[in-house]
């Protein structure tokens, strides 16, 4: 497998870590207001990430009954931002671009 990501592109899908469960929980409410509900769960199951001008996260997260993939943008200044949900999604569905 070839570990260098194509520039603009994603990397491979990559285990949870804590770092990225802690930046996710700054936009947990974000995510519940897309979806329309509270979530009983907040966990996050893997995710890509893009290099743009700051990092782009794409993560599969368990809300308890569902899962959800967010785009969360993180810029040079180290600021967080919901950039886009897409739910309901399966755990088996591949973490894509969107």
């Amino acid at each position: 497998m070839n570990s260098i990501m194509k520039v603009g592109g994603t990397s491979e899908p990559k285990p949870p870590c804590d770092e990225v469960q802690a930046l996710l929980n700054t936009i947990r409410d974000k995510v519940e207001e897309r979806v329309g509900r509270p979530f009983t769960k907040f966990e996050l199951i893997s995710y890509k990430t893009q290099i743009v001008a700051g990092m782009n996260y794409f993560a599969k997260i368990d809300i308890g009954d569902g899962i959800v993939h967010a785009r969360v943008y993180r810029n040079l200044q180290q600021n967080v931002t919901l950039s886009d949900v897409q739910h309901p999604k399966a755990v088996e569905d591949a973490i894509d671009y969107f």
